[in-house]
């Protein structure tokens, strides 16, 4: 395993609760926790690794598996990762979780590390440039106070200009705090009453929003969120091939990390990967498998098949218009 890994920090934290187990494992138990403390389709790339000793961390006893470590060993932070987190403090959007203080002390604790790379040295060819105000101070407050408000599961007042123009004005509880990279812009998931006292899920920009004030009233039964979001998934998923070379399989994990997924090996070096999506969903993950390359296959289902070759061909029809 490398020193650092940015991509792989999930598996680090994984075989850090293995590793700390004072119990034998079996190769099953380990399966629980990476799907407990990980995603599923970290399934492929860890237990292999354990499996064939490339990760010489247990001692194998038969079907046993035992940490070769204590489980009080600490992970100290090594030049590489001090230069990482100072690069970190440099995005706008670090302010949005840290209030003044924080970043105060942390950029004086890693006031000797040098950036491991600066803002400027990026150019992001295939996402909008119309970002949400990361340094507005409005949208600072806004998402303080609604980040606050989601850990308390509290009521919030939102004053809100609607995409046609129109202000409205709504008690809502943040559920979910969401970030989009293709639009560079965050959005909520939130619960708001019908007149019969339902909770129903509304999805809103938080570069909208005008005002949000904290409200004295706490949502004490909140709804399921997964199982909301789960009932509104189309009944089929969308079904990818996944040809794994020029390192695809990993970078199509990364670019669709933030669907609920399911991601299977069917052949030599082919994985099918399943992305459960929505209708508001639907859109933005049109872009990012049109942006993504030729070795994904669009296998199904048939609506997104059919929305991918509309969009292909509105695309087509743009560039032809355009050296007439």
């Amino acid at each position: 395993m490398e020193i650092f890994s940015e991509i792989y920090s999930c598996y680090y934290q994984v075989l850090h609760h293995l590793l700390c187990r004072k119990t034998p494992l079996t190769i099953e138990d380990i399966r629980q926790e990476i799907c407990r403390e990980g995603f599923e389709e970290s399934l492929i790339a860890i237990i292999p690794k354990l499996e064939n000793g490339t990760w010489n961390l247990f001692e194998k006893d038969g079907n046993i598996y035992r940490s070769k470590l204590g489980s009080s060993f600490s992970m100290p932070l090594s030049n590489l990762e001090k230069s990482y987190l100072k690069a970190l403090l440099s995005d706008p959007r670090i302010g949005l979780f840290l209030d003044q203080l924080q970043l105060d002390s942390l950029n004086e604790m890693l006031d000797s590390a040098i950036p491991l790379w600066k803002q400027e040295q990026f150019y992001y060819y295939d996402k909008f440039t119309d970002s949400d105000p990361y340094t507005d101070e409005t949208y600072r407050n806004n998402f303080r106070t609604l980040l606050s408000a989601q850990k308390q599961k509290r009521y919030v007042d939102i004053d809100y200009t609607a995409p046609r123009g129109n202000r409205v004005h709504h008690h809502y509880v943040p559920a979910r705090l969401e970030y989009s990279v293709k639009n560079d812009k965050f959005r909520l998931l939130a619960w708001k009453q019908t007149k019969h006292g339902k909770m129903k899920l509304e999805t809103l920009n938080l570069s909208r929003m005008q005002h949000v004030n904290s409200i004295n009233k706490i949502l004490t039964s909140p709804p399921d969120l997964n199982a909301m979001i789960k009932n509104s998934y189309y009944a089929d998923p969308l079904r990818l091939h996944i040809i794994n070379k020029r390192n695809a399989l990993e970078r199509a994990m990364l670019h669709f990390a933030n669907y609920e997924k399911n991601t299977t090996k069917v052949d030599e070096n082919i994985y099918e990967c399943l992305i459960y999506y929505n209708k508001n969903m639907e859109t933005e993950l049109l872009i990012e498998v049109m942006s993504f390359g030729p070795m994904l296959k669009i296998m199904g289902n048939d609506r997104f098949l059919q929305n991918f070759k509309k969009r292909l061909k509105q695309q087509k029809d743009i560039i032809y218009n355009q050296q007439k």
